[in-house]
């Protein structure tokens, strides 16, 4: 497993970071997880990600059970706080408040006294962000809380955000957007804000929900188990109904010849064209067994040269989402 600094930090994270997804109402058992977390561990995988609202709390706590017998300096956390957690209208946001209590419950469930990235999960337009700003600040003071990061920020929050930790001292380091071969909305506005000021990607949904891994024919109906067909809501059925298309999925299909050229899968090539891109420090990528754990730890180290990135990019570009407002 490669590494990779974080931003203009000294900080280095794994390429491939796992994920511990766990929806509101996930019924995965915990064996189940534990075992995925156990073989990124195995993989050498050494940074991984949840949140407080995945799982409503079970997510942290598996993450929590499965690194214990980890020296804690080998393992990279990453949590986040924004959504509702907590009851009355102090549960959510990014006030002083709920960030205060939010990261106290993290670290219980955790079972640990710090996270080494702490991520503003979405923007909070409710609350002024000098307040969220010097309350994340605070907790780096407190030891709680080592660097900062925002996921799904606007290049113009981003700015601002970065200019306000550099008056409180503290380093915001990366921001965490969808990114993938088929959604590369980050590359237009954010990518181009966040490089100079020394702020990484780490993307999630780095494999478009299941779609680049090349498990759906196009005009087939959705594979047993998978994530179209287990039901969808919300944005995730929005975004499932864009790239489920025979378009799209004719296009992905190309990508397997080109895979097996380089002995890799269509997976591991979609998370190494990713890899490859500029300011990507590494792809959160999550697995419902342990075997697409192992697979998608394959993607960390290759080497791929300009002419089949190109092949990569002249396959999937036409159908790319290249705007989020598109």
């Amino acid at each position: 497993m490669e590494h990779r600094h974080l931003g203009h930090s000294g900080l280095r994270i794994s390429e491939i970071v796992f994920g511990n997804l766990l929806y509101p109402d996930d019924s995965t058992p915990d064996e189940t997880v534990l075992s995925c977390l156990r073989a990124a561990l195995d993989c050498g995988i050494t940074t991984f990600d949840t949140a407080d609202i995945y799982g409503m709390g079970r997510s942290e706590s598996l993450l929590g059970r499965a690194l214990a017998g980890s020296p804690r300096e080998s393992v990279v956390i990453c949590t986040k706080v924004f959504f509702p957690t907590g009851a009355g209208p102090n549960g959510s946001g990014l006030s002083r408040k709920h960030v205060r209590e939010a990261i106290d419950a993290s670290l219980r469930r955790l079972g640990t006294d710090y996270v080494d990235l702490y991520t503003a999960h979405r923007y909070d337009p409710q609350t002024p962000l000098e307040e969220t700003m010097t309350a994340f600040a605070d907790l780096v003071r407190a030891g709680k809380v080592l660097y900062l990061g925002v996921s799904e920020w606007t290049a113009e929050q981003i700015r601002e955000a970065a200019a306000l930790a550099g008056e409180l001292r503290v380093q915001l380091v990366y921001h965490m957007p969808q990114y993938s071969a088929l959604w590369r909305a980050p590359e237009s506005e954010v990518v181009p804000v966040c490089e100079p000021l020394g702020i990484s990607q780490i993307p999630y949904f780095t494999l478009a929900q299941g779609v680049l891994t090349g498990k759906y024919a196009p005009g087939a109906p959705p594979p047993p188990d998978s994530r179209a067909d287990t039901g969808l809501v919300g944005g995730r059925a929005a975004f499932m109904r864009r790239m489920l298309t025979d378009d799209v999925l004719e296009r992905v299909r190309q990508l397997e010849p080109l895979a097996k050229e380089t002995g890799l899968t269509t997976a591991q090539l979609s998370l190494a064209w990713l890899l490859h891109r500029p300011n990507v420090a590494g792809a959160v990528v999550g697995a419902s067994r342990a075997e697409q754990v192992r697979e998608n730890a394959g993607a960390s180290g290759v080497q791929m040269d300009a002419g089949l990135l190109a092949c990569v990019d002249d396959i999937l570009t036409p159908v790319a989402v290249h705007s989020s407002a598109t």
